[in-house]
């Protein structure tokens, strides 16, 4: 099994998006994807009422997602760990142990060369149609990521 973390700053946005999208696209069988956020503000909260619409509209379910902290114990769970921007790379690489684990934390959009921006916005501020943009932009990139980890896995 091949246990993937998606990380962004509250978990209730950005990384409850890409959990449930990238998982949409990986058999259950051979993946586990979850997610987590930096910062604590948000635990045991459900996705942003927004990231749970523009999901749906799209066919994916993350209503039954509950927000947590991204914890050191997650390096050892985890074999890819996918941060949302810059910030909460650098957040996740200061918890780390070793090398080995720095070595499972990648920038999410660094897996997306169509994309020039490496930082996935934060639509928590916005409006639902940054909701839909930041849809998009994760589905795309999952899509890439999916194809690579199916790829390298299966």
């Amino acid at each position: 099994m091949i246990n993937i973390l998606m990380v962004c700053l509250g978990n209730i946005c950005r990384s409850p998006l890409a959990h449930g999208i990238l998982q949409s696209k990986l058999p259950e069988i051979n993946f586990f994807v979850d997610s987590a956020g930096t910062a604590a503000y948000h635990i045991g909260n459900k996705p942003d009422y927004r990231s749970i619409i523009v999901a749906k509209e799209k066919g994916i379910d993350i209503s039954s997602q509950n927000a947590r902290q991204f914890k050191v114990e997650d390096f050892d769970k985890f074999d890819y760990i996918y941060a949302m921007d810059h910030s909460n790379y650098t957040n996740i690489i200061s918890l780390a142990r070793h090398n080995k684990d720095i070595g499972k934390v990648y920038l999410y959009l660094e897996e997306n060369r169509f994309n020039t921006n490496k930082n996935v916005p934060d639509p928590y501020y916005g409006e639902l149609e940054d909701f839909k943009k930041v849809f998009n932009l994760i589905e795309e990139t999952s899509e890439l990521i999916s194809k690579k980890l199916k790829a390298t896995h299966l």
